[in-house]
């Protein structure tokens, strides 16, 4: 019996990155999962791969999430995982002085508005049950000011607090709901591919990606979905309205270079 065995767990983005790989280990636990994707042939391969469930779900819409709701009117888990940093097409100023109004919105729209559509729709679809737990990937950019992606970094404060909005309401309710934030910092995904870029200096601009990072590496998705799965189940049914960090020790606080013998 895995982890998760008879727990019905929906992951939203879950067609590449993290998501992906929180949907491939909720699989192996023995979890019935339901992959969504905006893009319906990513959540199609994935959900293949894994032998899983899969939905088109665009987390800003809330008809897609009434047809969600319509098709999964009950779950037990949902990780509210899709979201953008806002230099997917290209990169451009989203800095505080020089970031435009559509952009900046463009960004909460998916970060913030699908993560408060998503626990909307988990508490509707955990209520029955009265048990259930919600999981919101924000970022390590959520905890601190990231001059130049301030709408990314704002977007992801606010699934902070929100988190423990949902997490304080549901305990108010009288509901074994849990909602917890895991807090992502340099995960190498495709999120960072248009930042490293593919040139000569690929190697050069990751080391100085995490530079500061104490223990001077990218964490990997793999170390992300673990976080995931314990939240998921049963082993943390005492955790609710908590943040996890996932950072390489980033924000312990300041850290010496390691020096050679």
């Amino acid at each position: 019996m895995g982890r998760l065995s008879k727990k019905t767990c929906i992951v939203t983005g879950a067609g590449r990155g993290i998501g992906a790989a929180i949907a491939r280990a909720f699989a192996r636990e023995g979890a019935t999962v339901v992959v969504t994707d905006m893009v319906a042939k990513s959540a199609a391969s994935i959900a293949e791969e894994i032998g899983a469930h899969h939905q088109c779900l665009d987390v800003a819409s809330e008809a897609d999430w009434a047809a969600l709701a319509q098709r999964w009117p009950a779950c037990d888990v949902l990780v509210n995982n899709a979201g953008i940093t806002g230099f997917e097409d290209a990169m451009r100023p989203h800095d505080p002085e020089h970031a435009t109004l559509a952009d900046w919105r463009a960004v909460h729209r998916v970060n913030l508005d699908g993560t408060f559509l998503g626990c909307r729709y988990a508490i509707g679809a955990m209520r029955d049950k009265g048990a259930g737990s919600i999981i919101n990937i924000s970022s390590r950019s959520g905890l601190v000011g990231i001059p130049a992606a301030a709408a990314y970094a704002s977007s992801k404060a606010a699934v902070r607090n929100h988190t423990k909005s949902v997490a304080l309401y549901c305990a108010e309710q009288g509901l074994n709901i849990r909602c917890n934030s895991i807090h992502p910092a340099a995960i190498l995904t495709p999120m960072w591919e248009p930042m490293l870029g593919n040139g000569a200096d690929r190697e050069a601009r990751m080391a100085a990606f995490v530079a500061d990072t104490p223990m001077r590496r990218f964490g990997t998705v793999e170390e992300v979905a673990s976080i995931a799965v314990l939240l998921a189940s049963d082993e943390a049914a005492y955790m609710t309205g908590t943040e996890l960090t996932v950072d390489g020790g980033l924000l312990a606080g300041s850290a010496a270079a390691p020096t050679a013998d």
